[in-house]
């Protein structure tokens, strides 16, 4: 089985600048304030933020996940770009490989578009069905939303 490429786009109502610091650069403390259930913490383990950094997030009880360490592979502050890969634990027992690359684009409203790309390498044998692949597009499209939905709460972030 070949590569599994989708591409997901989320309106918001934040400006892009906004979004992408909360959900980029601050990322590590917004998140697990956006949904504290979901994700309870993120830890730097080697790095100072930038490319190479790998960082370890801890899923909340009820997860199918304890936790996933990540690398970030791309970082570009002024054109709001941001990549990264799974490379411990989430679902790579099914996969060989996860990464995603995000662009924060401003609209012309003040507003902006969260550009996902996810690219799922699944292992030789790994059956993944549309199911799959559609909680996936809905988790990330809830985490986005939920940062939305805390900025809008919390306008001083």
């Amino acid at each position: 089985m070949g590569a599994i490429t989708y591409d997901m786009e989320i309106p918001s109502s934040i400006s892009a600048e906004k979004m992408f610091k909360a959900f980029v650069l601050d990322g590590d403390t917004i998140i697990p304030k956006a949904l504290p259930h979901a994700i309870t913490g993120v830890q730097t383990l080697e790095g100072d933020g930038g490319v190479g950094t790998i960082k370890l997030t801890t899923f909340g009880e009820g997860s199918v996940h304890k936790s996933v360490k990540h690398r970030i592979d791309g970082l570009d502050k002024e054109n709001f770009t941001y990549s990264y890969s799974i490379i411990e634990g989430g679902a790579l027992d099914v996969f060989e490989s996860i990464s995603y690359h995000i662009k924060i684009v401003a609209t012309p409203d003040g507003g902006c578009i969260c550009k996902n790309r996810s690219i799922y390498q699944p292992k030789c044998d790994a059956q993944v069905s549309e199911e799959e692949i559609k909680a996936g597009k809905e988790r990330a499209s809830g985490i986005f939303k939920k940062v939305e939905a805390y900025l809008l709460a919390n306008p001083d972030c």
